[in-house]
């Protein structure tokens, strides 16, 4: 008796759905960086209150003058630029490997980088831990790569912060590596701006588009649940993965009373991290590749920033609830 054989057809891929979205942050990235560059160059916060700085998300701003959203392409030319490598490198590993992926669905948003990233969609089995350890650390290297050279490139241009007449209405954290690049242009080339704090250079668009890039990195490195970290600890280590994203949750908690957004990423790795898709055990993982996940460690740990805004600490946001407590004690 003939066996029945069932034949699944892949989906369409929605080429114009991707060629939109892409459109669209094209447009929301060189708004928010028309107005980050406009207050660059005049000295004003590049998130002000300030009457004649350009406000937060300037469409209008943008609108009256269309013309000024070519001010915007250093910050989104170099923004989109870190999120496609990150994703192709994900999406070309897929190929490598033939399993059925989406090309990147970038996402355009208001906020305060024009985006809320992009992503792959996986719609297939990965076959191997190999693959799949190829295919999730692709993704943070081919990302990394170009936010470091964007780094050094923004820093370089970047200048002594002015006594703005009116405070930011948003200050920034800095990852661990924005402190190292510093110093090495600053044993590089001698040059007073390098010997500042951080907190009182004044970053230019290109720097603060690799500081994106660079948050980007260390949130999809976390080791836990599907993200792309959590995908390298269950290629390396396949029966701690479970455990790992629990101590990792542990670690988000506390940090969530100095950036509240670290307990929505704890929630997100427990939502994702009970189940991760199965992988064949065997075969294992070679030296190169495990040697390589001790490296992300570092990459992790050089691009993670405690407090990425400040002011979005526990205390901060629910300041009644700490005072009663404050009070009680």
């Amino acid at each position: 008796m003939a066996a029945e054989v069932t034949v699944v057809h892949p989906l369409r891929e929605r080429y114009w759905l991707h060629a939109i979205l892409l459109l669209a942050t094209i447009l929301t990235t060189l708004t928010v960086g028309a107005g980050m560059q406009f207050n660059f160059q005049n000295n004003f916060a590049a998130y002000s209150a300030d009457e004649h700085a350009a406000p937060f998300f300037p469409w209008q701003w943008v609108l009256h003058h269309p013309a000024r959203l070519l001010l915007g392409i250093p910050f989104s030319s170099t923004l989109l630029l870190i999120l496609l490598c990150h994703e192709m490198g994900h999406y070309l590993y897929c190929l490598r490997y033939r399993v059925w992926a989406s090309l990147p669905y970038f996402i355009p948003f208001p906020s305060l980088a024009g985006t809320m990233g992009a992503f792959i969609r996986i719609r297939s089995a990965i076959r191997s831990r190999a693959a799949l350890f190829d295919i999730g650390i692709a993704g943070p290297i081919a990302g990394f790569i170009p936010a470091l050279a964007a780094l050094f490139v923004g820093l370089s241009l970047s200048k002594p912060s002015a006594g703005f007449l009116v405070p930011p209405d948003i200050e920034f954290g800095h990852p661990f590596i924005f402190d190292a690049a510093q110093h090495v242009l600053a044993a590089l080339r001698h040059t007073p701006l390098y010997l500042l704090p951080l907190h009182r250079v004044y970053l230019h668009p290109i720097a603060f588009a690799a500081w994106v890039g660079m948050v980007v990195t260390s949130l999809n490195l976390l080791p836990g649940g599907q993200l792309d970290g959590g995908h390298i600890i269950y290629a390396v280590f396949p029966r701690g993965h479970r455990w790992i994203t629990l101590l990792t949750v542990a670690v988000l908690i506390p940090l969530g009373l100095q950036s509240v957004g670290w307990w929505i990423w704890a929630v997100i790795l427990l939502a994702t991290g009970r189940r991760h898709p199965p992988v064949p055990s065997w075969p294992g993982l070679d030296g190169k590749r495990r040697l390589l996940a001790l490296l992300m460690v570092f990459v992790l740990l050089a691009t993670l920033t405690p407090v990425p805004v400040v002011g979005m600490g526990a205390a901060d946001l629910f300041p009644a609830l700490f005072a009663r407590r404050q009070k009680s004690n």
